[in-house]
């Protein structure tokens, strides 16, 4: 009998650590969950002044994981934002550093959820929303509804020449 009280002892403890095992792999994935969800960055109003200037695309990463690279960009973005209200428009660096710019641009409203930042764009033809995962003095990234990521850093003059004179 004694035989019995030990395996059964022992069955216990067996599924007692079992048990315990699953709780802490259950405890451990909550946890990591947590942790995930909350490394999304605030956004607040006072980053947004963060967008004003210019920017270029520096890659796209797809919904699937695949990443667009770019390397030396003609176009660059311009936003000049106050408060929640502002534009974006395409420029085009020159020779010197200089930009030319278009008459044609994109009115840009701010608008915070608790879902997120959105930076919500209307032309007279269009109108779409992105949304603003995260910003720095030197870098933002964007997601759309195709679930595309844009990262953008953050650009001033270049000399395409390299010729020796200033930028302005």
């Amino acid at each position: 009998m004694a035989g019995f009280a030990i395996k059964d002892t022992a069955d216990r403890w067996k599924q007692l650590l079992i048990k315990m095992y699953s709780m802490k792999n259950t405890f451990m994935i909550l946890v990591l969950s947590l942790l995930f969800v909350s490394c999304k960055q605030q956004i607040k109003p006072a980053d947004i002044a963060k967008l004003n200037g210019y920017w270029e695309i520096e890659k796209v990463v797809f919904d699937k994981g695949e990443k667009k690279a770019y390397g030396m960009n003609e176009n660059f973005d311009y936003f000049q934002i106050k408060g929640t209200k502002g534009i974006r428009t395409k420029v085009m660096v020159q020779l010197y550093g200089t930009f030319l710019t278009t008459d044609t641009f994109e009115n840009v409203s701010v608008r915070f959820t608790d879902k997120g930042t959105f930076l919500d764009y209307k032309t007279d033809y269009a109108k779409w929303s992105e949304e603003l995962i995260s910003i720095s003095d030197e870098a933002f990234v964007v997601k759309n509804d195709q679930n595309k990521e844009y990262h953008y850093k953050k650009s001033g003059p270049v000399n395409l020449l390299n010729d020796g004179k200033k930028t302005k």
